[in-house]
């Protein structure tokens, strides 16, 4: 996944999109990124531990996670089944941003939605069920009135719940600025993975010392610089593999690997396959 996400999300008049996610999925585990848009994930099976920004979250069958815009997300999965609904909540809701209501203060940016629901929080979390029912409907000429009609059931529900927080009084100053000079690292190699990165030069853009910087990243990434390069450059072959005919070699070679043994075995210890069995299967 990109790492400021600036794809368009289902199309411009109904701007969301369902990914049902299993071992088998280029993005099983989900490396830290953010973008405008919300995001919801469902456990559907085994554990998956979510980090956004500075929380942690262990999530089980059946709890659900609301990803407030520009937080930086990432997941490890556990054996597990989950869905990811990524959506712009103003263009589903803009007829109350002109309303005094916790939504248009949502909209606005002053309010943000609590993130964290377990699975005993029926109400919202049937609704997160519905609106992922919704999506999954393949054949349905009404199918993008009854997902409008689940998302605003969704927010009423947020909403009768009371489910919302003040963003300015959740973080430390200190943990905003470490989420803003995350976000210009994972930037810099989003645009430069097929390149080579050096440890000084992601430190600089940081703004600290290549020591220093190795020991914040594995905090907010839970894995160390190279360790996140080397499953960025991942997820991007695994996409061309899936959606190319590109050779193995020229694929290593995009992703900025040029050893192609060292690409099999790197990707292997990350997804789990060879490349060749990961496009075959």
């Amino acid at each position: 996944m990109s790492f400021n996400e600036l794809k368009q999300r289902g199309t411009a008049g109904f701007p969301i999109e369902l990914y049902k996610i299993d071992y088998t999925h280029a993005r099983y585990e989900m490396t830290s990124h953010w973008h405008r848009e919300n995001e919801l994930i469902r456990v559907r099976s085994g554990k998956l531990s979510v980090k956004l920004n500075s929380n942690i979250y262990i999530m089980n069958p059946g709890d659900c996670i609301f990803v407030n815009s520009e937080t930086v997300h990432g997941a490890i999965p556990e054996e597990c089944v989950y869905d990811c609904v990524v959506f712009d909540a103003s263009a589903f809701l803009s007829a109350f941003s002109e309303e005094s209501s916790p939504l248009s203060s949502f909209l606005g940016g002053t309010l943000s939605i609590n993130e964290y629901f377990p699975a005993e929080e029926k109400s919202v979390c049937n609704a997160f069920d519905s609106l992922i029912c919704a999506l999954d409907e393949k054949d349905n000429p009404g199918k993008k009135y009854t997902v409008t009609g689940c998302i605003y059931s969704l927010f009423g529900e947020i909403v009768t719940a009371g489910k919302f927080f003040s963003p300015e009084h959740s973080p430390t100053v200190q943990s905003e600025k470490n989420v803003v000079r995350l976000k210009k690292v994972l930037y810099h190699i989003a645009q430069g993975y097929d390149t080579r990165l050096t440890l000084e030069e992601l430190a600089g853009i940081a703004d600290m010392s290549p020591k220093y910087f190795c020991a914040f990243f594995r905090e907010m990434t839970r894995q160390s610089p190279f360790e996140y390069i080397n499953s960025y450059r991942c997820d991007r072959a695994a996409r061309l593999l899936l959606s190319t005919d590109m050779s193995i070699t020229d694929i290593a070679f995009s992703c900025g690997l040029s050893d192609l043994s060292y690409f099999i075995k790197t990707f292997k210890a990350i997804k789990g396959t060879t490349p060749k069995a990961f496009r075959k299967k």
